[in-house]
């Protein structure tokens, strides 16, 4: 695609899973049932990362399976928009793209109802996997709603065998979204189950407290996370900052301050902005100096994102991020 030539010279990030429409309220603090009225809002967290490294200038590609529905072939072309490659997205004729109403309470955190019986995202096979693109990949990243069900969970753990034996590193941001498990055991379960072949793992606060059932978060509780094959692990703390721990040292870099409007999407520039300034330094994990850099970087990009309605027209540009660094 002639359009990503000038992403080329950068290594590229291949994020796999689901793409989605959430339908988000017009008015803020309602509940669904009151709602007037529904804007679109294209998401899904794998796809809002892949578009979050192309704004940023990265090389980005999603892979992942929509309906052969309007609103399938728009997620396409928001991909493409964006600079992302869509070589790895199939279209599935007999289920449509899943769609989820989101209701932003007036806190600015949200609740969910999803539209997924099944959803094309759930129906993609390992033998639809483009694995040239997926062997292509300098980091391969994806969630865990991607192994709820059969024949997406296959796929999904086809498509990490082969990044993994192709030399990528492999990123996890479980992204739990309870409403759409069976149970929370099996949840906890499916979300452990593949824990330790990831190099990269961002976990929520929340995520912490729920997998590992410690109601306090002190490192403790967060080191029963880490595995002997991690290289990074990191907890989002949402307003107040995040944790970073590697083999060799942890520490704590602090948030900015924003007007909060929306958390839609803040997780995912956050890893995002992350993966794009590791693509090409792997070695910046073993430098805390240079980790913290990119952690305040990634930081003010997360910032950014909450301060604008809907996910992926919040992702931010470098410029934009820098301004926020600068204190402009």
């Amino acid at each position: 695609m002639a359009s990503e030539n000038h992403h080329s010279s950068h290594g590229l990030l291949v994020s796999f899973g689901e793409m989605l429409i959430d339908f988000v309220p017009t008015v803020s603090g309602v509940s669904l049932a009151d709602a007037p009225a529904f804007l679109k809002a294209p998401g899904g967290a794998p796809a809002n990362v892949a578009i979050a490294v192309s704004r940023l200038g990265g090389h980005s590609a999603f892979v992942g399976k929509l309906g052969d529905d309007e609103f399938g072939h728009m997620l396409a072309n928001i991909l493409k928009q964006n600079g992302v490659n869509n070589d790895g997205v199939l279209f599935d004729k007999s289920a449509r793209t899943a769609l989820a109403f989101v209701t932003l309470r007036s806190d600015g955190e949200r609740e969910f109802m999803f539209y997924r019986n099944p959803s094309a995202d759930m129906l993609l096979t390992p033998s639809e996997l483009n694995l040239e693109l997926i062997r292509k990949a300098k980091i391969f990243h994806y969630g865990s709603i991607s192994l709820i069900v059969e024949p997406c969970r296959s796929a999904h753990i086809r498509a990490m065998e082969v990044a993994k034996e192709a030399g990528a590193l492999l990123s996890y941001d479980p992204n739990l979204r309870l409403p759409l498990w069976p149970s929370a055991e099996e949840a906890r379960e499916k979300i452990l189950s593949i824990w330790e072949r990831a190099d990269i793992i961002k976990v929520s606060d929340n995520e912490v407290e729920f997998l590992t059932g410690c109601e306090t978060l002190n490192d403790d509780a967060i080191m029963s996370l880490w595995h002997p094959g991690l290289k990074l692990l990191l907890v989002t703390l949402g307003e107040k900052g995040c944790k970073y721990y590697t083999k060799d040292f942890k520490g704590t870099v602090d948030p900015f301050k924003v007007n909060t409007v929306d958390t839609t999407g803040a997780g995912d520039a956050f890893i995002g902005s992350l993966l794009s300034k590791l693509v090409d330094n792997q070695s910046v994990i073993e430098d805390e100096g240079r980790l913290r850099e990119v952690l305040k970087f990634a930081n003010a990009c997360g910032a950014i994102t909450t301060a604008k309605k809907g996910a992926i027209p919040a992702l931010p540009t470098e410029e934009e991020a820098l301004k926020l660094l600068r204190g402009e």
